[in-house]
């Protein structure tokens, strides 16, 4: 006689009100959103202090300022040279991601396609000037750039943030080139292509997203470095956040609407940046890695 086992009834769909009690019942999920929603109410806070206080004419002992302008940020345009300023950002930014994609791109692809004794170390080598600090290993490296008659200048700026850079584009471009079938490039190979022209006609166009994702990324990260560019820069090579920290510690000479005037002009512009990597960059294919299968 065959015996018939009846299936569990089914669950009911959880309502809101299900979903609710459940979360009620968790206390730490309360701490947690709180101490996560009071971070983003005082971030919220110093953000709109300032915003607001660059557009006030007098503000002591007031909730609000007495009136309104915008007279700060041109008088801050004027008296701190952002034209100026923002021309060398720029151009240290373009440096610095040109130079960092012509060395890091070759770089990750030698580590991405080879396997060779002391890689895992190279790798570690390259991961200790993102993990690390900048001023713990920026100090020795100024000291080195002021020695040669480097820093100072653009050139040593230029040079102190290609070592973050140079292993932020190699660690980000890795798991791009992994992502390629290596049977493209033996197909390119057996119709007669050369390694350059391999890597020039074949991979680089696979490889655009990839490339634009380390380009914006290295742009974000040189426009807000400042413990590189503080140490080596000179009077003439000073980058936007480099002259907002020395904005900040003349505040008792300058008056204090014009600093955060150019305080909200810098962080407009890092927004800008964020957006525009959000918008090209897609954060999983940063770690998402493929392996080769074997070749019989």
């Amino acid at each position: 006689m065959a015996t018939t086992t009846q299936a569990p009834p089914a669950r009911p769909p959880a309502t809101s009100t299900d979903r609710r009690r459940r979360i009620a019942a968790r206390p730490a999920a309360w701490i947690v959103w709180g101490v996560v929603i009071f971070f983003f109410l005082n971030l919220l806070g110093v953000v709109a202090s300032v915003l607001v206080s660059s557009f006030g004419q007098r503000w002591f002992d007031t909730w609000l300022p007495d009136g309104y302008t915008t007279s700060w940020y041109a008088r801050a345009w004027d008296e701190f040279a952002l034209l100026q300023v923002i021309v060398v950002t720029l151009e240290v930014s373009v440096l610095v991601v040109g130079l960092s994609l012509v060395i890091g791109v070759p770089a990750a692809y030698a580590l991405a396609r080879r396997s060779f004794p002391g890689k895992r170390l190279i790798f570690l080598v390259f991961l200790l000037p993102i993990l690390m600090p900048p001023i713990t290993y920026g100090i020795p490296l100024a000291t080195v750039l002021y020695k040669f008659g480097l820093a100072g200048h653009m050139s040593g700026v230029v040079l102190a943030n290609l070592v973050p850079s140079v292993p932020f584009v190699i660690l980000t471009m890795t798991p791009f080139i992994e992502q390629i079938d290596p049977r493209i490039e033996s197909a390119a190979r057996m119709c007669g292509a050369g390694l350059r022209t391999v890597f020039l006609r074949v991979l680089t166009p696979l490889l655009v997203p990839g490339i634009l994702a380390s380009a914006i990324l290295v742009l974000v990260r040189t426009v807000g470095m400042f413990e590189l560019t503080f140490l080596t820069a000179g009077p003439d090579s000073q980058t936007l956040v480099v002259a907002l920290y020395y904005s900040m510690s003349a505040s008792g000479i300058r008056a204090q609407q014009s600093v955060d005037a150019m305080a909200v002009i810098y962080t407009s512009m890092m927004l800008v940046l964020l957006v525009v990597a959000l918008r090209y960059v897609n954060p999983t294919q940063l770690v998402a890695q493929v392996k080769d299968e074997p070749e019989h």
